[in-house]
C-alpha cells in the first residue's frame, strides 16, 4: 500500500511544480491577479499536501493501520477537490464565463478532507 502513495505523491509532486510553473509564466499573462492568487493556493495546498502524502507512504509502513489508509485517501481527495476546484475556479474565471462561481464550494469540502486526513493521521500513529 505504501508504493502506492509513494507513486501517487510523485506523481502530484511534478504535477504541482508543473502548475507553479504554468502560473509564474504563462498564467500570470491571461488573468487577473486575484485568479492568480487563487490559482498559486491551489499549487501550495497541493505542494503541501504531496509532503503530507509521503509521510503516509513511509508512516504506513510502521504504523499498518486503516487510519493511515485513510490519511492517504483524503489527502488525495482533498488535492483534487480543493486544488482542483481553485484551478477550475481559475480557469473559469479567466473565460468570463458567468454562472460557474458555484466550483468555488467545493472548495470547503477538499479543505475538510485535508483536515480529515490529518486528524487520521494522528489517530493512526496513536494506535500503535
Amino acid at each position: 500500500m505504501h508504493k502506492g502513495y509513494l507513486k501517487t505523491a510523485a506523481f502530484l509532486g511534478a504535477l504541482s511544480i508543473a502548475m507553479g510553473a504554468f502560473a509564474a509564466h504563462t498564467l500570470k499573462e491571461m488573468v487577473s491577479a486575484y485568479s492568480l492568487e487563487i490559482f498559486e493556493t491551489g499549487v501550495r495546498y497541493q505542494f503541501y499536501h504531496v509532503f503530507a502524502l509521503l509521510a503516509v507512504a513511509i508512516l504506513y509502513k510502521e504504523f499498518p493501520n486503516k487510519f493511515i489508509r485513510w490519511a492517504g485517501i483524503l489527502f488525495v481527495t482533498g488535492i483534487i477537490l480543493f486544488s482542483g476546484s481553485l484551478y477550475a475556479l481559475s480557469a473559469v474565471m479567466a473565460a468570463v464565463a458567468p454562472g460557474y462561481q458555484w466550483i468555488g464550494a467545493i472548495t470547503p469540502i477538499g479543505g475538510l478532507s485535508f483536515i480529515v486526513g490529518w486528524i487520521f493521521l494522528f489517530m493512526g500513529i496513536s494506535r500503535k
